[in-house]
């Protein structure tokens, strides 16, 4: 009796040592993205501007828009692919919406279509709303939503 009191004490032992020694692993965990954007049209669809307060995506981002239909009612319809970058890496966005070309304002929002670095597997939705200056081609906007991504590896 007391040598298989003393195995199963081992066994147990053993088993709590291989479980409290695991690393833990963080998981998925979403982030709430409330940043602001400054930049410039570059002309020929491309953008580029710094982004701040952006959490996950502080630093750059680089646009590339597509008008994808005639204006209706003043509004221009359009995609941009965006990509944020900064030291974690990177991440893709593909987004529609509209630029109204008597006023500048634009919205468009998208889900997230890539990501490198830190921000590989990530996952979510983004939306851009402000406004351009079209005789200095100076933008700025609001950077809200949503991304989902394991941090850890």
């Amino acid at each position: 009796m007391k040598l298989l009191l003393s195995k199963s004490s081992l066994l147990a032992t053993l088993l709590l040592v291989a479980l409290l020694g695991a690393p833990a692993q963080a998981g998925v965990s979403c982030h709430l993205i409330n940043a602001k954007g400054a930049g410039k049209d570059l002309g020929f669809g491309n953008t580029a501007a710094d982004v701040m307060g952006g959490g996950l995506l502080q630093g750059t981002l680089a646009g590339s828009i597509t008008v994808t239909g005639p204006p209706v009612s003043g509004l221009v319809p359009f995609m941009e692919t965006v990509t944020f970058t900064n030291p974690r890496g990177s991440l893709t966005i593909l987004v529609t919406g509209a630029i109204d070309v008597a006023t500048g304002h634009f919205n468009a929002s998208g889900p997230v279509t890539a990501g490198t670095g830190k921000l590989a597997g990530a996952t979510g939705n983004i939306s851009l709303s402000g406004i351009v200056n079209f005789a200095s081609a100076i933008f700025t906007e609001d950077i809200s939503g949503l991304i989902c991504v394991d941090l850890a590896p």
